[in-house]
């Protein structure tokens, strides 16, 4: 297979909002599993999860105290016994009577307050009380934490351990997840050799593989398959091959552009459905998306470029939400926020720019920081970057002061600067 060098693309150039479209609406979150709720940290429901009765299902006592009934102070009560939380009491409170209770402790009948043990002093089983405790004082309502049939969990939330708490809380001890997307990672080019190598002249080390394994694994995913093809027809054919047999997505990155080594579209267009092949977008103009039909479902395929940059911002901006909307999440989208400028850019003429910042606050508004020249082999303009700015195009420098949306990427810093 021999691709003859092109000078005009047979793909149409579409926006980033179209891109975006295409790719949301072909996927479809995973089939749901059922597992352990130990075993469903960091996956995300498939299911509303209920309070199957009332939380807590009776009174309790918020401090460590004594139950009694609410009536004028000051009191002096006669001790009847210790409630400890998880005890029941079989007895009936009056107005001349009282319970220690402990924090957790469930009110005995006829009890409908608690009076802090601070606010007490007890000898030979007499309680004084020189309060006049009111109903409700200290005391936890059935119910207050959750009512029966209430939604305590929604679809679409992934489980961290707040979440694992509830479904213990609610002896919710099975329950359905959508599973961790499998993913594939194939470098491609000639040029490209391993990290732990000396790269000879001319040469680069593999950094688009591991910095894409890793941004795939913070997305949630599970890596299955990973490999390194030469740009040539028949071995890039049998890994890209090798890849989607045993993976939900696979990921490229180089040979998509317009050379004659370029060789990922004209293999995705031969194994599958390319949806488009060029955006109108920096870094990563050519970025590619292709859906490919397997004996036991459909695959998807991102060929990002063979720059760094390019590489990621296309990750972060295209196959991150997807990947997450293969999980179930319920939102799939970095944050967006307004930013300041810091200082004037230049923007790009023709396309839609993804520079990378350093967002932080600055007294009550959020004020960005370029990283440095934009350049797409530049990889250290990532390190340290925490946003997006998402630049229109224009020929007009943009003022510092001037307001553009971005997407977070990264923890929001209280000082610092770019590089």
């Amino acid at each position: 297979m021999s691709v003859p060098m092109r000078t005009r693309s047979p793909y149409p150039m579409i926006t980033v909002a179209e891109a975006t479209q295409e790719i949301q609406s072909r996927l479809s979150p995973l089939t749901p599993i059922e597992v352990g709720f130990r075993e469903a940290l960091g996956l995300v429901l498939a299911q509303e999860v209920t309070a199957p009765a009332d939380l807590p299902p009776a009174e309790r006592s918020a401090v460590d105290g004594y139950a009694v009934m609410a009536q004028p102070g000051p009191l002096r009560l006669r001790v009847l016994r210790e409630l400890t939380a998880g005890q029941s009491a079989d007895l009936q409170l009056d107005g001349e009577t009282a319970v220690r209770i402990m924090t957790g402790g469930v009110l005995p009948p006829g009890a409908d307050a608690v009076v802090m043990v601070e606010d007490t002093e007890e000898h030979d089983s007499v309680v004084t009380v020189n309060s006049s405790p009111t109903a409700g004082d200290n005391v936890q309502a059935a119910g207050l934490d959750a009512r029966r049939g209430q939604v305590v969990l929604s679809a679409g939330r992934r489980i961290g351990p707040p979440e694992i708490g509830m479904l213990a809380t609610v002896g919710r001890t099975r329950v359905k997840v959508y599973p961790r997307p499998t993913i594939a990672v194939l470098a491609t080019g000639d040029e490209v050799v391993e990290p732990e190598e000396e790269p000879p002249v001319g040469y680069v080390r593999d950094s688009n593989r591991p910095a894409v394994i890793a941004a795939a694994i913070e997305a949630g995913c599970e890596i299955v398959w990973s490999g390194h093809a030469p740009d040539e027809p028949a071995a890039l054919k049998r890994a890209m091959q090798e890849a989607i047999a045993v993976a939900d997505v696979l990921i490229t990155s180089g040979g998509v552009s317009m050379g004659t080594r370029d060789l990922i579209k004209p293999l995705l267009a031969e194994l599958g459905e390319i949806h488009f092949g060029r955006i109108a977008f920096k870094p990563g103009k050519p970025l590619t998306f292709a859906s490919i039909q397997k004996r036991d479902g459909r695959a998807y395929a991102f060929g990002l470029p063979g720059f760094p940059v390019s590489s990621l911002v296309t990750f972060e901006v295209f196959v991150r939400p997807a990947l997450r909307k293969l999980q179930g999440l319920a939102q799939v989208h970095r944050p967006r926020v307004t930013v300041e400028l810091g200082h004037e850019l230049q923007p790009d003429g023709s396309r839609l720019e993804y520079h990378r910042a350093v967002v932080r606050w600055q007294q009550d508004r959020l004020v960005a920081t370029s990283t440095g020249k934009q350049t797409s082999s530049r990889l250290i303009t990532m390190v340290g970057a925490n946003a997006l700015l998402e630049i229109p195009p224009g020929s007009q420098s943009l003022a510092a002061g001037a307001r553009l949306p971005a997407l977070l990427t990264g923890e929001i810093v209280d000082g610092g600067a770019g590089f």
